[in-house]
């Protein structure tokens, strides 16, 4: 048996409980991590709230958790290039906030020894969204690139992703976030009225791309008159408000193949650089779970939630 906590209902993070699950087996394909640390992403409420339940349908009970870090215990049919005992981080669909996961093999990374439990599962995702947001936009080097809620777990790795391929970077923030921002390389706006505005002074030669990874309402249409085209913004995290204005919604790897081991790279690179920053909003216990996803709907976050095990 290994421990989880689920939920069976949709509702708010009271409905998260401790449970008992079967030891999963790994199947052809996945190795069996024994879990140290999960990241706590928005998706994690938004599916247990029942908002994202067309897009992300679960069965009951339900455990979510998308990134993990841990040591490998079993392998599957068909799996090489990792052991029993090795370190790794690694992307999952779902099942992360439990004591044992499968993961893909082409979803896992193998952890370096000076990266920190916490710290690796702050990776995957943010790592993968940033990847992805920058390749789904098109942004090249020498362009500007505004970011609305730049200060979060994905901004945080996207703004550094961005500065290694020479994209300047317009992050909106809270004004207690702006040195935060300025020491990743991004210029901070705060967000809210005259945004507008601000971002124009910020950025004389106009901004070439945006992407929303806030959901606050006004953005879209803001950006879509600030880049001049739809086509030019991308949403993370406002997924009906992007049907409603044209803007692109991104929640996959929109097809591109490896993009997991690419992003994997690119952020142990600049760990290897050591110029890696992947700042810790609250570090909390796996049976705090439900306080964790409290904390993360209320947004304006600096860096990762993340839960140990």
């Amino acid at each position: 048996m290994t421990k989880a906590i689920a939920f069976h209902e949709y509702g708010s993070a009271d409905v998260l409980r401790p449970v008992d699950l079967d030891l999963p087996a790994p199947g052809p394909g996945q190795v069996r991590v024994a879990v140290r640390t999960v990241g706590v992403n928005p998706l994690d409420h938004k599916v247990r709230s029942g908002a994202m339940a067309e897009l992300f349908p679960v069965a009951f009970p339900a455990v979510t958790g998308y990134e993990v870090a841990g040591v490998v215990e079993a392998l599957g049919e068909g799996v090489s290039g990792f052991a029993p005992g090795d370190e790794v981080f690694g992307a999952v669909m779902g099942g992360g906030y439990a004591e044992h996961v499968l993961v893909q093999v082409e979803l896992l990374g193998r952890k370096p020894a000076s990266l920190g439990w916490e710290e690796a599962a702050a990776i995957p995702v943010a790592a993968e969204t940033a990847e992805r947001v920058l390749d789904v936009l098109g942004v090249r080097a020498g362009e500007t690139l505004l970011v609305h809620g730049a200060a979060g777990g994905v901004g945080t790795v996207l703004l550094q992703f961005a500065r290694a391929r020479g994209i300047t970077v317009i992050g909106t923030a809270s004004e207690a976030n702006h040195d935060h921002l300025r020491e990743l390389g991004a210029i901070p706006v705060t967000y809210g009225e005259g945004l507008a505005e601000r971002v124009r002074e910020a950025a004389p030669g106009g901004v070439d791309r945006a992407l929303d990874a806030a959901g606050q309402g006004g953005v879209l249409p803001l950006s879509i008159e600030l880049t001049g085209s739809a086509d030019r913004v991308l949403t993370i995290a406002d997924f009906v408000g992007g049907q409603q204005h044209g803007v692109r919604f991104t929640g996959g790897s929109e097809g591109v193949d490896h993009l997991h081991q690419r992003a994997y790279t690119a952020a142990l690179a600049l760990h290897e650089a050591g110029t890696l920053r992947l700042p810790l909003h609250r570090v909390l216990p796996l049976a705090e779970a439900a306080e964790a996803q409290r904390i993360s709907e209320q947004g304006h976050l600096r860096g990762k939630i993340v839960l140990t095990v």
